[in-house]
């Protein structure tokens, strides 16, 4: 299933400012707010895309990579409710990172005091941290994509209370100032009438419950410092310094809190004989006097594998052939680059009596006699066109 463009969910332009973004967010995430829609799926799937794509928008990196690469830029997890870029996001994460977009009363202070709204949307402890890590990528990798599994050195949820830092199911209360709810409501007297207000929580942070003895493992904060193995799928054509995003995978969040992202930078590994040129791939060929001048056949490396190309007879020095789709694949679209093969006659530095003898023969003859191809313009007529 396609996804569709972030812009087109939010209604706005690419050129819209934050501020644009954020009340167009406010107004599709008001209309399919799961409070206004009970049990109305499609509504709950369009809440859950417009936060998404809020998430990307709103932040100006993210932004920049989207605008740039689509949704390939967080991987290919982003169709289909992946895990890159938010497309794992459940009530939970979207109610923790956003609700305050709708000022200090949240989603609830529109929707009948939130009294709705399931325990599940509430907030349920802080957040976790984002983790960055860096993965080296051969040119193999680069241009085939790849799946990589790391080990990863995090806050992980605490196995033994299971992320809700108490000792046993009995060390877990109803808070008493909330009564379970997670929010506290105030009625305030005005000119106008009686106005209420809700907010979270302040006993219970909005979890709804207390703990009475901690967990002994993780010492109440429901996570302790482990490792976990995550499967990172990259796409193909990535560049050296580009970033992916995976949601959910970074620290995991304190007393059931929603967990923080794993941003993964990529790393170019050098490659023995060819070095990149955007899309294309480029190597330098060294060939002697006698097969310029009387041509060959040559074996070259590729990116996945050798190729063998032909050198016609007189070939000159600075000469590029192409492979051509034998570069790297853009990240979003069908593009390809190519492979650029730049001849250079090597010249011996060491020759026998012999070959100086048969050299010098040849120096005398026209035909070793530098000139200028017919149609070909001339050093100094490119560097004139260069800087004109």
């Amino acid at each position: 299933m396609s996804k569709r463009d972030f812009y087109e969910i939010l209604g706005v332009s690419k050129s819209a400012s934050t501020d644009e973004i954020k009340k167009a967010y406010r107004k599709v995430a008001m209309q399919f707010h799961p409070d206004r829609n009970p049990g109305d799926k499609q509504a709950e799937e369009k809440f859950k895309e417009a936060a998404e794509a809020y998430e990307i928008l709103s932040d100006g990196d993210k932004k920049a990579k989207y605008d740039r690469f689509g949704h390939q830029a967080f991987g290919p997890g982003t169709g289909g409710g992946g895990a890159y870029g938010g497309g794992g996001m459940d009530m939970n994460d979207i109610f923790s990172q956003f609700g305050d977009i709708f000022g200090d009363e949240g989603f609830g202070g529109f929707f009948g005091g939130g009294g709705s709204r399931s325990r599940s949307s509430r907030a349920t402890g802080q957040r976790g941290s984002n983790l960055r890590i860096k993965l080296k990528l051969s040119f193999e990798e680069i241009a085939n994509g790849v799946n990589k599994k790391v080990n990863v050195k995090k806050h992980v949820t605490c196995t033994t209370c299971g992320g809700n830092g108490a000792k046993d199911k009995n060390s877990v209360q109803t808070c008493g100032t909330c009564n379970g709810s997670g929010q506290v409501k105030r009625v305030t007297n005005t000119f106008l009438g009686q106005m209420q207000t809700v907010n979270t929580c302040p006993s219970c942070n909005g979890q709804g419950n207390t703990v009475t003895a901690k967990c002994a493992g993780c010492k109440g904060e429901g996570r302790m410092y482990g490792e976990e193995t995550i499967s990172i799928d990259i796409p193909a054509g990535v560049q050296d310094g580009m970033q992916l995003s995976m949601s959910g995978k970074g620290n995991a969040g304190e007393r059931g809190g929603s967990p923080g992202d794993l941003i993964i930078m990529i790393e170019e590994e050098p490659h023995e004989s060819l070095h990149r040129d955007g899309l294309n791939v480029a190597f330098d060929l060294y060939i002697t006097i006698p097969d310029a001048v009387f041509g060959t056949s040559v074996e070259v490396p590729t990116i996945d594998g050798r190729a063998k190309i032909k050198i016609p007879p007189g070939t000159q020095s600075g000469k590029i052939f192409r492979l051509k789709g034998k570069g790297f694949p853009e990240v979003q679209g069908y593009a390809k680059g190519d492979q650029l093969i730049n001849v250079n006659i090597w010249t011996p530095q060491h020759v026998s009596d012999e070959e100086k003898a048969a050299l010098e023969k040849m120096q005398l003859s026209e035909n070793f006699k530098p000139k200028n191809i017919k149609g070909e313009k001339s050093f100094y007529d490119r560097v004139k066109e260069t800087f004109r």
